[in-house]
């Protein structure tokens, strides 16, 4: 994967945003959206083309120690709620004319064969990763494949962006482990409320957590033993999709918690897929910030959402496009007739 850099074009793009009939840098956060833009597509007129956000769902089996305030078949019928269109990332898609797709990739229940869904499902759930690893080696693998593919049959629609969210009960508990083992970060900066629990059941989490850890840490090292160990058929596929997704230079749009510990085993697996990549909030859940802060990277908006789905990403999107739209449209100073600062 080639890293997303080319000295000639960075600097004719920063003159481009630079030139624009505004005071130098008071786009803020927005002209640095529109360079990573204009670097990812190699262009001084890029282009948001068939926004795009795929939802993975798949069971967990370490719910069955309690890590969860919600029973497991929340999942389906929270999948059943966006087929019917009925979500909240139904409604900002809508209103953000993105398009979505809801993947099955191990969700503990079979879905009726008419329903709009990819079923791309590994096995009903992952195992319960206190006592076994989630997934075995080959599972992953299918996993990586299945997110990949579907991210191609998307690309080759016309689609230059793409978002991931996720639906899962016992999610934040899988995240949470694969942030503190891919990162090094205590356990206990990692874990978070999830769907909601009160102080004893947050205890509790932490510790289930904890001992999990300990049991596989001779045994886990490299990013996809890890992800093996930890993480749901959801979160590896998604892993599977983003890396497809940067290697056909499509822009991402990584949505909260769940998302970010997905990318942060994509990014232990090839670096370069950081240049590819928006953060779009911080999350509430606990470990988001510290994540991303271990990431060096930036959210884009901060609005106290733990919800998931890819509700960040829809709502993140339009200042993408409004990015784009200010370096393709607003006048320089030139072009205006605008005078330009005087040189003290």
């Amino acid at each position: 994967m080639e890293k997303v850099l080319s000295t000639q074009l960075s600097s004719v793009l920063r003159q481009k945003i630079d030139s624009k009939t505004k005071p130098l840098g008071s786009l803020g956060y927005l002209e640095d959206i529109a360079f990573q833009i204009g670097i990812i597509q190699q262009s001084l007129t890029p282009s948001l083309n068939n926004p795009h956000i795929i939802v993975f769902a798949g069971d967990h089996g370490i719910t069955a120690e309690g890590v969860s305030a919600f029973p497991q078949e929340v999942t389906h019928q929270m999948v059943l709620n966006f087929l019917g269109g009925g979500a909240a990332i139904n409604i900002f898609c809508r209103q953000n004319k993105i398009d979505i797709t809801v993947v099955d990739a191990g969700v503990n229940f079979d879905f009726p064969k008419a329903v709009p869904l990819i079923n791309a499902k590994v096995a009903k759930g992952t195992r319960n990763f206190l006592k076994e690893k989630a997934m075995s080696a080959p599972e992953c693998w299918q996993a990586l494949d299945r997110g990949a593919e579907i991210v191609e049959h998307i690309c080759q629609s016309g689609c230059n962006v793409i978002g991931f969210g996720e639906m899962g009960i016992g999610n934040t508990a899988s995240a949470s482990a694969l942030m503190s083992a891919a990162s090094g970060i205590p356990i206990e900066d990692c874990v978070g409320r999830g769907t909601g629990l009160n102080d004893e059941q947050l205890r509790h989490k932490t510790k289930v957590l904890k001992e999990a850890l300990l049991k596989w840490q001779g045994e886990v090292h490299s990013p996809l033993d890890i992800l093996a160990a930890f993480g749901g058929f959801e979160i590896a596929m998604m892993c599977g999709a983003m890396l497809k997704a940067a290697q056909r230079k499509m822009i991402i749009l990584v949505d909260g918690f769940i998302s970010t510990a997905a990318f942060l085993i994509v990014y232990r697996i090839e670096p370069a897929v950081k240049g590819y990549a928006f953060f779009c909030h911080q999350s509430q859940e606990a470990g988001h910030k510290k994540i991303l802060q271990y990431l060096e990277v930036k959210p884009i908006l901060d609005l106290n959402l733990r919800l998931g789905e890819g509700t960040g990403a829809a709502l993140a999107y339009p200042l993408l496009q409004s990015a784009v739209n200010f370096l393709n449209e607003m006048a320089s100073f030139d072009s205006a007739g605008v005078s330009k600062k005087k040189d003290p």
